[in-house]
């Protein structure tokens, strides 16, 4: 009799950055314990993975699941959902919720709700403020939280840190990798006052331009490499802000950045075909961004690509603008929109787990997370990539019931998602539910 384990995914294609190989995975108490051939293996369940490639599964450390306080639009049960339906096993959940998350009994009120329904695993991002800035050091070494979130420029909350000597002190309070939404609010506050009476929606790239954006990022590059600091520089949405970028990473400062699948996807086209359904921050802009985005991409600037999933009602939405909200959902159709880039050769898939999985591990100290192998934790996105996704609103798990992917047919789909070595999603239905367990941290 061969080793008996819980679960065993057979015949797969085990997926890293460094190539494919066909393998059988045994897992047995959440965690990988073999790889490789296990023909004389037994399992408590066994997962035909045949002519079906076996990825890590995806850590989206961008993300809004708006509890407590706007759960009308989301919550932590249905972003959750969401997540492991798109391939989605590990979220990081940002700060602006109601109240934001900028105490420690405010991430511990957080930790609870995801303990009693998070499908997926998670952690909790603090917010930097005014307020807090003096124990940020100590708050961002608790367990359960990644680190500290900079609103540079305003978005959906309150959380808003502008001033170049607070922000200063953030980055002065701290050594852990900082998240910054990047956009200069004088300016932004400035341009809001060019608005046409009745403006369309199309304005919002106006109003929030790439100057906005390249002052943001210029002053958090300066910032990082007065402090010290490694600054992760989110959604990057310009052309104007990828020399800044370069050229701070060849000058070997800790700086990171993280593409959007909207950006690669969407051109300010779409503000006539879809209104506001693709109003976000920082906006979806002309074409010309999106290329040089792309080009960047295919020349290795960007270190992880992150959902921002940000939802908000259909009826919210359908305000007209500027009273509609910026943000859609996409963390269910994340994996899906990359592995599409995947079929058209725009990508490949080493570099998709690479991005999704190993890189952000690697950048925030996930531990056992990221890989598959043996001692890692089983953590599985089992997808097909010649099948067609055509992603509807039905198909979307998120409160908000809606995507901007909506009528678009994607080839390659997540079939099978595995969370702590539980079949969260079978067969591209929800399984087991509330598996999801805190992340934890490598972070001296």
């Amino acid at each position: 009799m061969g080793t008996r384990f819980d679960l065993l995914v057979r015949g797969g294609t085990v997926v890293s950055s460094a190539g494919t190989e066909r393998a059988d995975v045994g897992v047995s108490g959440g965690k990988v314990q073999a790889v490789g051939d296990l023909a004389d293996a037994e399992a408590a369940q066994v997962l035909d993975a045949d002519g079906l490639h076996v990825l890590p599964g995806v850590i989206d450390t961008q993300v809004h699941f708006r509890e407590p306080g706007l759960t009308h639009k989301e919550d932590i049960e249905h972003g959750s959902l969401s997540a492991v339906m798109g391939g989605v096993t590990t979220y990081f959940e940002m700060p602006n919720t109601d109240p934001p998350t900028t105490t420690q009994d405010a991430l511990a009120d957080k930790l609870e709700r995801a303990n009693q329904t998070s499908w997926a695993n998670y952690a909790f991002f603090i917010g930097a403020s005014g307020s807090n800035v003096e124990g940020l050091a100590e708050l961002e070494m608790l367990p359960g939280t990644p680190g500290v979130k900079i609103f540079a420029g305003s978005s959906t909350g309150t959380l808003l840190v502008e001033d170049e000597e607070l922000l200063r002190q953030v980055l002065l309070n701290g050594k852990r990798p900082c998240p910054v939404h990047s956009e200069d609010e004088a300016r932004l506050r400035a341009r809001k006052q060019l608005l046409a009476d009745e403006p369309h929606v199309r304005e919002h790239a106006f109003v929030r331009d790439a100057e906005a954006a390249r002052k943001s990022t210029e002053r958090m590059v300066r910032l990082c490499r007065e402090t010290g600091r490694p600054v992760h520089i989110l959604h990057v949405s310009t052309l104007d802000e990828l020399p800044i970028l370069r050229e701070a990473k060849q000058s070997g400062l800790p700086i990171t950045c993280e593409a959007t699948p909207q950006h690669l996807t969407f051109t300010d086209k779409e503000y006539e075909a879809l209104g506001t359904l693709v109003q976000m921050n920082p906006p979806i802009r002309s074409e010309e961004h999106g290329l040089a985005i792309w080009d960047a991409l295919e020349k290795g600037l960007f270190d992880v690509f992150g959902s921002d999933h940000a939802p908000h009602t259909l009826e919210e939405k359908s305000q007209p603008y500027p009273k509609s909200p910026s943000g859609m959902p996409g963390v269910q159709t994340m994996l899906p929109v990359l592995l599409d880039f995947c079929s058209r050769e725009r990508l490949t898939l080493g570099q998709v787990v690479a991005m999704t999985s190993e890189r952000p591990a690697e950048l925030y100290g996930v531990r056992g997370k990221g890989r598959i192998a043996v001692g890692f934790d089983a953590d599985f996105a089992i997808v097909d990539l010649s099948a067609t996704l055509h992603v509807t609103n039905d198909w979307i798990k998120s409160k908000s019931g809606w995507s901007p992917f909506s009528g678009r047919a994607l080839k390659g789909s997540p079939v099978h998602t595995v969370v702590q070595g539980h079949l969260a999603v079978k067969d591209g239905q929800p399984s087991a539910p509330h598996k999801g367990r805190i992340v934890g941290f490598d972070w001296k």
